[in-house]
């Protein structure tokens, strides 16, 4: 099982053998309920890709799952499992909101955008904080802490935007809406590009500042000391603390990070979207980013591409439902459901047999 492979089986061929796993018992799921497969592919393709608006949404769900795979993929590599994407992306969105409300009368877009992406990040990390403290310190949990922050970070947020936040007399739980200085720019002049119009998507410059951090992360853990010592950790802390690397130091850092990086997922929907701050900021993208980082093998490339595909399952499978109305919206989950299992299960499931396929090949002494 532990047979070392190439990378192109590792980060490629076995992701995708555990996808179409995936789309072959979601396929079977469909042919119950009377309607073709074929045709279920075809309208998700469909409404993520036929269309400008529907590109618009598949890039704006996407870029959620970038910024919570990423933050998931981090930990990931120092043998933490960040289960606290949502929360940490809630009080993100606390911290760009206020960045918002503070600064919209007062400055242009352009320089309020990057200090709410740094109130988003500065805000996530600083719910991941007490976590890190609590598992490089004390010894608890890393995923036992990080799961109840996140019903924490909900309650917070209920109490704030009730009490605090709520214009007076509004009966919605949100935020008074941002001027327009306080929004992000939709980026339909990129779609037009290929001969689209996003239409009403919400998909904004948040999405480029997602590929950035998937280069930022890359240049992180593979080209700085930081980073080899997070992948050392990940690796073999006993060695990594014989090698004067401190776990304290790496736990927390690490985790600073990750949690950073799920508060940037706020910038999105908060001020490239909603333009105001409301209840249920993440709408699950921190759960997502899980399977995301497990399906793109905590790769920034990987990540960017699972992204991808659980854009279009999101985006495609909402006009899936409405095209096929004996495909309830429940199906649809089940559908995104599967993806998640068979991700989730990816090293227990074809890794053993392809590694007895390699290593039966002549000439196996080579890994690429």
């Amino acid at each position: 099982m532990n047979a070392p492979l190439p990378r192109w089986v590792d980060l490629g061929l076995i992701p995708m053998l555990n996808l179409l796993a995936a789309f072959l018992v979601a396929g079977l799921v469909v042919l119950l309920v009377g309607e073709s497969p074929v045709e279920a592919v075809q309208v998700i393709l469909y409404g993520a890709f036929g269309f400008g608006e529907g590109i618009g949404f598949t890039l704006f769900y996407a870029t959620n799952f970038i910024f919570t795979g990423l933050a998931v993929a981090v930990a990931f590599h120092a043998k933490l499992f960040n289960i606290g994407g949502e929360g940490q992306a809630y009080v993100g969105g606390l911290g760009v909101a206020l960045v918002c409300l503070s600064l919209d009368t007062a400055m242009p877009w352009w320089v309020i955008a990057p200090l709410a992406a740094a109130g988003g990040a500065v805000f996530g990390a600083g719910w991941a904080f007490l976590p890190a403290y609590l598992q490089a310190t004390r010894g608890s949990h890393i995923v036992i802490t990080t799961i109840m922050f996140n019903f924490l970070a909900a309650s917070l947020m209920v109490y704030l935007l009730v009490n605090v936040l709520k214009v007076p007399g509004a009966m919605a739980p949100e935020s008074r809406t941002f001027e327009e200085a306080g929004r992000l720019p939709k980026i339909g002049w990129f779609v037009a590009l290929f001969g689209e119009d996003i239409g009403g998507a919400p998909a904004n410059l948040s999405f480029f500042l997602a590929l950035g951090a998937c280069v930022a992360v890359w240049l992180l853990i593979w080209r700085t000391r930081l980073g080899y010592e997070i992948r050392t950790f990940g690796a073999n802390p006993t060695a990594a603390v014989y090698a004067g690397i401190s776990p304290v130091r790496i736990t927390v850092v690490t985790m600073l990070i990750s949690g950073g990086l799920a508060g940037l997922m706020a910038l999105n929907p908060v001020m490239g979207d909603q333009h105001r701050l409301f209840l249920d900021v993440a709408g699950g993208a921190g759960f997502v980013g899980i399977a995301v980082a497990l399906m793109g093998r905590a790769h920034p490339l990987g990540v960017a591409l699972a992204a991808l595909l659980f854009g279009v399952l999101y985006q495609g499978g909402a006009e899936l439902a409405f095209e096929m109305p004996t495909i309830t919206r429940d199906m649809v989950v089940v559908i995104q459901g599967l993806v998640v299992l068979f991700a989730g299960a990816m090293e227990y499931m074809f890794r053993p047999w392809v590694a007895r396929l390699f290593a039966a090949l002549p000439g196996r002494g080579e890994t690429a």
